[in-house]
């Protein structure tokens, strides 16, 4: 195993090109990996890496080696995580990114069989709104949507992102309910400034015939999450465009109303991220199929589904 950890040192460092984004996928720290590739190069005899301020560089037999070792690598962690599998005992820390609410709301009921059924599991899970690198970052999967999808890693889609526009009685009463897109212009909005390019969203809504039209709102109040977005229409200080995920449990309640109710914005999938089944390690795996299988059984594609009608959701 000491041989094992070795060849993923180089291979995680000529992945990322740096030491410290391997040691952060390896559990290591960035001294060790660096050591375990200086014991590669002694025995094999040649330098893998040229290594500067900038970062990491393979060599001519840096390269050679890595196109040589990279699929057998993968192909004995799968096998050695699979090992597990067979025995019905996956284990291990489970690293996974998904974002506060969707991760709270939906996704942390469903861990009480998880736990149960995988007991030598633990969940490390992080909360957070952004996009995470699951390589660099060390994570074994991730759930969101608006990531890339570089070589190596898979998604599995498990709905549909629908934004609504909704708001709360007590603005409701103050105001004349907007009957078509256009009147929302006259209205006050709480608008969603994007975290990731600075840029106020907006939401081009389209009906279940296929028209788009453009929104334009005038700003009450201006907010770079879409939680504090749904708070805001909660406290009743204007208009807002809301995810479907957000805004199910307060249409529900009554503390939010939908407006427009033919008229949706689809901003993309919401999908399940992880590294490419060649790679895949038993835990990644049966929480994939856990969440996947759950997503269906619970009908949550169709309750995010904004062109469904909320009559009969679950």
């Amino acid at each position: 195993m000491d041989s094992l950890i070795t060849l993923e040192s180089f291979v995680r460092s000529a992945q990322s090109a740096s030491f410290s984004a391997a040691a952060r996928r390896l559990g290591l720290t960035p001294a060790a990996v660096s050591q375990n590739v200086a014991r590669l190069e002694a025995r094999l005899g040649v330098r893998l890496f040229q290594r500067s301020t900038r970062g990491l560089t393979l060599t001519e037999p840096g390269e050679r080696f890595l196109r040589e070792v990279s699929g057998g690598l993968d192909t004995l962690q799968a096998a050695i995580s699979n090992v597990s599998l067979a025995a019905e005992r996956p284990s291990g820390v489970l690293k996974v990114s998904m974002a506060v609410v969707f991760g709270l709301g939906y996704l942390l009921p469903m861990m009480q069989e998880f736990l149960e059924r995988y007991p030598d599991i633990v969940p490390d899970w992080h909360f957070d709104n952004r996009p995470v690198d699951l390589i660099n970052e060390g994570f074994d999967a991730a759930i969101g949507g608006g990531f890339d999808l570089p070589s190596g890693l898979a998604a599995r889609e498990l709905s549909r992102v629908h934004v609504i526009p909704v708001a709360s009685p007590s603005y409701l009463a103050r105001i004349t309910p907007p009957r078509e897109p256009a009147d929302l212009q006259h209205h006050e909005g709480i608008l969603l400034r994007s975290p990731q390019t600075g840029r106020i969203r907006s939401w081009p809504l389209r009906n279940r015939a296929g028209e788009q039209v453009a929104i334009d709102m005038r700003p009450r109040m201006i907010v770079n999450d879409p939680e504090a977005v749904c708070h805001g229409a909660l406290l009743g200080l204007g208009i807002a465009f809301v995810g479907m995920m957000y805004a199910v449990p307060h249409l529900r309640s009554g503390a939010l109303v939908r407006l427009l109710p033919d008229w949706y914005a689809d901003i993309g999938p919401v999908s399940l991220y992880y590294a490419g089944h060649r790679q895949l390690s038993a835990k990644t795996r049966v929480f994939v199929d856990y969440i996947v299988s759950e997503f269906k059984r619970q009908d949550l594609a169709r309750m995010f589904d904004a062109s469904a009608s909320l009559r009969g959701r679950r």
